[in-house]
């Protein structure tokens, strides 16, 4: 069955006006399943009262810093797609509170498993949303991967526009909810393909981390000295200079195994310590990263996709906040816009991306649903 979508957006910032324009553009009688992302600026309240109102499918969706569809990038509003015709197939488990996690992911996958024989025909793959400030990711999607088994996931960390005060998560009750996490599993007739992509690789500037705090991914100290101290300097900077738009393009790469893994800095904390978007450890040596080209790694990767799926009706992504703000900073957004556009990429921009077991960052996680 072909897979059929219909997209909509509004930049009201009321919130009935703009889930009625988002409606009229994406709602009618064959629809299955909304995915839709918001500006933190709305009353959540109200908007998510307006969505339970309207959709009575499931419903999915979260705050963000911005999304991506077929008109490109919007840095406000809602834009939402719409699932229609019987092709794709969406059932959203809540976790809440996420202290709780691994109990309520053991319950998801044995629900999960005994669906599976129901869904032997299908292809299916899981999407995670989760409150962007939560630092639980890397254990939360390591155990979903762990537990669920056999299933491509890809995500995003929910975002507030570079605030850090509150990022929400919606499941279809009307409510937007902090210290959550939604887990979709979709299912559809048509192969679905999970791929990852990033532009830093490991550059020649070497730092160790002698001194951090793990559970709130902290770096207290590099090579001895105050973090932010360290970093700037590597990096010929004064502490003054260290901006969001500094931490894009120049994040932290470890290397595992022989793969690189972006370590993003959030910002610069009053004792010169840096919070991470992604955890870390004492003991570890980093890199400050080399950038390479962003429009040719993605345009590589859609390559890649397409020798495999030469047709894909649409592509879910989840993308850094960082590499957005790279974008803008280097001009290259609208270029960037313009191949998401003709990739037909729709999603977000993430405080943090997950891909299968791992949480990442500056990195542009996605999955491929076939035509």
């Amino acid at each position: 069955m072909t897979i059929n979508t219909r997209f909509g957006a509004s930049e009201s910032t009321d919130p009935a006006q703009a889930v009625a324009e988002l409606a009229a553009l994406i709602d009618g009688p064959d629809i299955d399943a909304v995915l839709f992302f918001c500006s933190p600026d709305f009353d959540l309240q109200a908007l998510g009262r307006a969505l339970q109102d309207t959709f009575t499918c499931p419903t999915i969706g979260c705050t963000s810093c911005g999304h991506f569809g077929p008109d490109g990038f919007h840095p406000s509003g809602i834009l939402g797609v719409a699932f229609a015709g019987g092709g794709i197939h969406l059932r959203p488990y809540l976790i809440t509170p996420l202290v709780t996690y691994a109990e309520q992911v053991a319950v998801i996958a044995n629900d999960i498993r005994a669906t599976r024989e129901n869904d032997r025909q299908l292809h299916r793959f899981g999407m995670l949303l989760v409150d962007g400030l939560s630092m639980v990711e890397e254990r939360l999607v390591a155990e979903l991967y762990r537990m669920v088994g056999n299933l491509p996931i890809i995500g995003g960390s929910a975002g507030d526009n570079l605030n850090f005060k509150h990022t929400h998560v919606y499941a279809g009750d009307g409510r937007f909810l902090s210290d959550a996490a939604v887990f979709a599993l979709f299912a559809s007739e048509q192969p679905v393909t999970a791929f990852k992509t990033q532009h830093f690789a490991p550059g020649p500037v070497e730092l160790v981390i002698t001194a951090a705090d793990p559970e709130n991914r902290i770096i207290l100290e590099m090579d001895g000295e105050p973090a932010a101290l360290a970093y700037a300097d590597a990096l010929g900077l004064s502490l003054a200079d260290l901006t969001p738009c500094v931490f894009s393009r120049h994040p932290l790469v470890l290397t595992i195994g022989g793969n690189a893994y972006v370590r993003s800095i959030q910002k610069v904390n009053e004792d010169l310590s840096l919070p991470c978007y992604c955890a870390i450890d004492e003991g570890l040596i980093v890199t400050i990263g080399k950038a390479l080209d962003p429009l040719q790694t993605i345009t590589a990767a859609f390559a890649e996709l397409h020798r495999t799926m030469p047709e894909p009706a649409l592509v879910i992504g989840c993308d850094c906040i960082l590499r957005r703000l790279e974008f803008e900073q280097t001009l290259i957004d609208q270029d960037m816009s313009k191949l998401m556009v003709q990739n037909r990429v729709f999603g977000f921009f993430t405080y943090g991306e997950q891909y299968n077991g791992v949480h990442v960052n500056q990195t542009l996680t996605a999955i491929a649903i076939g035509g």
